[in-house]
């Protein structure tokens, strides 16, 4: 148990350890109740203590360079990215230690820069490829691989225009103190 390993009071170990072990969920579906089942996940989702429990066993990935499931290198030459898929290959073997899947599915490769490559980027997480792509989004910033933000001002702008015209609807159809 990874809690045990930090510097945690060994009470509050057990105490989480007691927590964790036994327990059995039931799905109920309008009426029907289902037959209870053994929870075999180490982290309970909709428990107060789930997300700390989570970050607890996901603490010691930030060691691998990855930022909220981004990992990046400034690439200057081959040795960059050998380095790169050093660090992917470090993330992949932590996934497969704590039982981890990565989707390499939604993972995406992506080269900014303004000169023109024509080599592709071969990388891989899990002996799965990552494709490549030329825009990512991130935290609701659209990244491209030629650094030109127009796309992300123009997503701005519309999302911009949605919200003015929900209000405007409700101002036009509403009443008095719905205006005010």
């Amino acid at each position: 148990m990874k809690l045990a390993a930090s510097s945690v009071d060994s009470r509050l170990v057990v105490w989480v350890k007691e927590f964790l072990l036994g327990r059995t969920q039931r799905v109920r579906v309008g009426r029907q109740l289902f037959r209870e089942v053994k929870v075999t996940s180490c982290v309970p989702q909709g428990s107060v203590l789930g997300p700390l429990l989570f970050i607890v066993f996901v603490s010691d990935i930030w060691s691998l360079l990855a930022d909220d499931c981004i990992i990046y290198r400034k690439i200057a030459n081959k040795k960059g990215i050998s380095n790169l898929q050093k660090d992917l290959d470090t993330l992949g073997e932590w996934a497969v230690e704590n039982g981890m899947k990565i989707n390499p599915g939604k993972s995406k490769a992506i080269r900014f820069t303004r000169a023109r490559v024509k080599n592709p980027l071969g990388y891989s997480v899990v002996d799965h490829k990552i494709l490549e792509a030329s825009s990512c989004t991130y935290l609701g910033i659209i990244f491209r691989s030629d650094l030109n933000c127009v796309y992300q001002v123009n997503y701005r702008v519309h999302k911009a225009w949605k919200a003015l015209h929900f209000v405007m609807r409700f101002v036009k159809k509403g009443n008095k103190n719905t205006k005010v």
